[in-house]
C-alpha cells in the first residue's frame, strides 16, 4: 500500500485536469504537461501531481473528478 496524497496535491491535480484535456496514462508525458502549466520549482511536487493524475487516468474513476455517479433508487416490494 502506498502513502496517502496530501490535499494540496489532489487539489492541484483536479484543477489541472479540468483545464487541460491532454493528460494521459503516461507518467512522463503528464510530468511534462504539469511542468508546462504549473510554475512549481520543486521536482518532488511536480512528480507527485503528475503521478496522481496518471493514477486517476489509469483507474478512470469519475467520482474522483467531482462527477458523482447517479444513485439508483431501489424498488421495494
Amino acid at each position: 500500500m502506498g502513502t496517502v496524497k496530501p490535499t494540496y496535491i489532489k487539489k492541484l491535480a483536479k484543477t489541472l485536469m479540468k483545464v487541460v484535456d491532454s493528460f494521459s496514462e503516461d507518467f512522463e508525458e503528464n510530468k511534462r504537461l504539469v511542468e508546462e502549466y504549473l510554475s512549481v520549482e520543486s521536482k518532488e511536487v511536480r512528480n507527485r501531481v503528475a503521478g496522481y493524475i496518471t493514477r486517476l487516468k489509469r483507474h478512470g474513476r469519475p467520482e474522483v473528478w467531482g462527477e458523482r455517479k447517479p444513485e439508483i433508487a431501489e424498488k421495494s416490494g
